[in-house]
């Protein structure tokens, strides 16, 4: 392993200790000027992460959830989101994640999903594969959009936006369709346990370290248009094979 990841790792073990030292406690919830929750851990975190990756790595920069953007001293920075999902954290749901990306040159080269209140971790680095807990694993085979599972998270999100008749096609097109949202529902995706996830509503630090562990699993990241930025606000995750039959949905095709 690379110093790179051992670096990710690192950061993403030590705020995953900080986040189940307050998870499950009485802890004060703000919002913040877009609505969404933040909380002590959430800033702990983040901050810790930050400590760590620029002790190993000065000169790169960071974009945070939490903390914002810090310009380097080069061209690569870090994403980070130090708990996705922060509001089942603050419900006491141990579906949370702390998500670390690296990005050199515009492009993710290594990412690390670190769920800690269900031990489960996966880590990639480009042209090296994707790994769950040591273990290296790849996107489903299934390649009909017919036989395939599709994730969501929030149906309001999905409903209050123009793509909520596609999404409708796509669930009479599919298989199954389950609720799982946030970091959990692209795991599922990359360790090949469901064909696609749509994610209608995103920031950068949600996807980046997504992006290549679906790509180095052998699937696919792109937005609703096929773009594969992180940078549109919104997202499709897939195993590849059925993913030009999404975007063709998705775009009234």
């Amino acid at each position: 392993m690379d110093d790179v990841l051992n670096a990710a790792l690192e950061a993403a073990k030590a705020a995953g200790e900080i986040a189940l030292h307050y998870f499950r406690t009485n802890l004060k919830v703000e919002t913040k000027a877009d609505r969404t929750p933040v909380t002590k851990a959430d800033r702990e975190c983040e901050a810790t992460i930050i400590e760590i990756l620029s002790q190993h790595f000065p000169a790169y920069g960071f974009l945070g959830e939490e903390m914002g953007e810090r310009a380097g001293q080069v061209n690569t920075r870090w994403i980070i989101d130090p708990i996705d999902g922060t509001k089942n954290f603050i419900r006491g749901i141990p579906f949370f994640a702390t998500l670390i990306a690296l990005e050199e040159e515009g492009e993710i080269t290594a990412g690390v999903m670190s769920a800690p209140a269900i031990n489960d971790l996966l880590s990639a680095r480009k042209g090296q594969g994707a790994f769950a807990n040591g273990q290296r694993v790849r996107v489903s085979d299934v390649d009909d959009l017919a036989k395939s599972m599709l994730i969501h998270g929030g149906l309001k999100d999905l409903k209050v936006r123009p793509c909520w008749g596609s999404f409708l096609r796509l669930i009479d097109a599919t298989a199954r369709q389950r609720g799982f949202g946030d970091a959990l529902g692209h795991s599922v995706v990359i360790c090949g346990q469901a064909e696609v996830t749509l994610e209608p509503e995103i920031k950068p630090w949600d996807v980046a370290a997504t992006k290549i562990l679906v790509t180095e699993a052998g699937g696919r990241f792109s937005d609703f248009a096929g773009s594969p930025s992180i940078y549109t606000g919104n997202a499709i995750i897939s195993n590849g094979r059925v993913h030009d039959a999404v975007v063709n949905i998705l775009q009234g095709s």
